[in-house]
């Protein structure tokens, strides 16, 4: 076989097995959904979002755990956002380079593959087991406990798109006599700001389904959140009422368990979905 024809058997086997790995993917990912749409889609009504989980037998939905996913996950992600940029532009833009820099980028990396249990744990031990202090299982340590799992996604995320700015940018702001602060913060940033979205994304949906750290943190209840103390008290979630209701024998509550579950999915792709057109039309 001569020289050129084996190249061409190599590119063609590489590019087969690309090919059946990527059709593998979308495979699973399309067995999933249908999984999702066919045990859950019948059971999509009016009341899973009007009525709070019920008992075996009774009517009811999944109000409380939906309001408290959204609660839980928007806070989260306010913290992971604001942490995670600035972390992430400290160690692209400060500390390049430095010792400290790369302990920082090893630790960060260390709680990016961290078991979601074990953050639980710690937030357990910390803010819940000390109840004088935290008042036991509450919102706030729920949604702490999910901002742990999304910060280092928004941090390794930020670093790697502000990295990849070009430093004439840089050096043109700066020339015009901007400080190194307001370059980063209106022209680093504006430039990176799709990578940036990106990133926040990404940290969504690391924990829009986690089950482990609720456990310890938020707990489940199914009464609402109506003022701002109800933080500290336990709190429903979405992911808790289908680990709940998904170990049950009552087939009417095994369903409202994959409802919760096609609701989850269909916000994460949603999510992603506007997350992609936004950066669409931001690049034009």
């Amino acid at each position: 076989m001569t020289r050129a024809a084996r190249r061409r058997f190599t590119n063609h086997f590489f590019v087969g097995a690309c090919s059946l790995a990527t059709l593998v993917a979308l495979g699973a990912l399309c067995l999933i959904f249908y999984s999702l749409f066919w045990h859950g889609f019948g059971g999509l009504n009016l009341n899973i979002f009007t009525k709070d989980q019920p008992a075996s037998g009774s009517e009811g939905g999944l109000l409380d755990g939906i309001l408290g996913t959204l609660i839980l996950c928007g806070l989260a992600m306010i913290i992971a956002v604001i942490v995670g940029i600035l972390a992430g532009t400290w160690l692209a833009e400060y500390a390049r380079g430095s010792k400290y820099g790369s302990v920082v980028r090893f630790l960060n990396d260390v709680l990016l593959s961290a078991p979601s249990i074990l953050i639980g744990l710690f937030i357990y031990t910390v803010m819940v087991k000390p109840v004088w202090l935290f008042h036991g299982f509450s919102g706030l340590a729920g949604a702490i406990a999910l901002a742990l799992l999304a910060v280092p996604i928004v941090v390794r995320t930020t670093e790697d798109m502000l990295n990849l700015q070009p430093s004439a940018l840089r050096e043109a702001g700066m020339a015009l006599g901007a400080s190194r602060g307001k370059v980063i913060r209106d022209i680093i940033w504006r430039a990176s700001r799709t990578g940036l979205l990106t990133g926040g994304l990404l940290g969504f949906a690391r924990i829009s389904g986690e089950t482990a750290p609720l456990i310890f943190t938020a707990f489940g209840n199914n009464t609402h959140i109506h003022e701002f103390g109800d933080l500290f008290k336990a709190m429903s979630a979405l992911p808790l009422i289908i680990n709940q209701f998904a170990n049950t024998a009552a087939e009417d509550l095994r369903n409202l368990a994959w409802v919760g579950a096609l609701l989850i999915s269909l916000a994460v792709l949603s999510v992603n979905i506007l997350g992609r057109y936004l950066a669409r039309g931001a690049r034009h």
